[in-house]
């Protein structure tokens, strides 16, 4: 019986899922019939469009350059921002140390990080990932601290009282009660990089969605801008639906 209602419920969401989709495109092809198509192509033109960019191999490239480079920033900004974020979290005196420097990044402008990066080290690959990365460690760092602040300390204790190793409380009883803040900094700073990695090459790359995105733009090409749009939003779409949700459904299963 609960199994025949989980399914009813999957179900239901798949169908709202599509229903809304639906609307989004009817809403568009009816906007597109009324103004003017050199401003907002239809999404048959925009879709043709698409699938003559993917047959030259262009879209498949661009995109799959920034997803490289997406990854690339991400592993390193969530790795370096946990570890800041659980030792400012830990520690009262390093979180005091450190405050003024997190408040600092947070609220330095995406925009001068990036300009920045590319004056010191350079137009390298080197230095779009620094910028996209800096920009994204704060964020990380404040969402950790907050979730090893809440650790709850009767968990530790039970380690501690049965000699459980350091290793064991640190991935068993540490780290699983950081999983909603590590999901939740994931999800936050995934949105943050996909829109800053396009600045970053849109600036200073000369390949990349954000590049081509920028090429296009020179030629007044919105069939094409909005084509790369679509694929980067399904891309997006697809990681939340058949990455993060799944992971996050499994790393809360010892809450239940």
């Amino acid at each position: 019986m609960q199994k025949l209602k989980s399914n009813n419920l999957i179900f239901s969401n798949f169908v709202i899922k599509v229903l809304s989709a639906s609307t989004f495109f009817i809403l568009w092809f009816i906007i597109a019939s009324i103004v003017d198509s050199s401003i907002l192509p239809g999404p048959i033109t925009v879709i043709k469009n698409m699938i003559h960019h993917i047959y030259n191999g262009d879209l498949v490239l661009h995109t799959g350059i920034t997803l490289a480079r997406v990854l690339a920033a991400f592993f390193i900004s969530m790795v370096i921002g946990t570890v800041i974020g659980i030792i400012m979290g830990r520690s009262s005196i390093t979180n005091s140390f450190l405050d003024d420097w997190l408040v600092l990044g947070l609220n330095i402008p995406a925009l001068v990080i990036i300009i920045l990066c590319y004056i010191w080290f350079g137009l390298t690959e080197v230095a779009a990932i620094l910028a996209v990365s800096l920009n994204k460690i704060p964020l990380v760092a404040v969402t950790i601290r907050e979730g090893a602040r809440d650790l709850d300390t009767k968990f530790m204790q039970v380690a501690q009282i049965y000699h459980i190793g350091r290793k064991k409380t640190l991935t068993q009883v540490f780290i699983p009660q950081l999983y909603p803040y590590l999901m939740a900094a994931a999800r936050s700073g995934l949105s943050l990089i996909w829109k800053i990695v396009l600045v970053v090459e849109l600036l200073g790359r000369s390949n990349g969605v954000g590049f081509q995105l920028h090429s296009f733009f020179q030629f007044f090409d919105i069939a094409s801008i909005l084509s790369y749009t679509l694929v980067f939003v399904a891309i997006v779409l697809s990681v939340e639906i058949l990455i993060l949700r799944p992971l996050e459904k499994k790393l809360m299963g010892w809450r239940l």
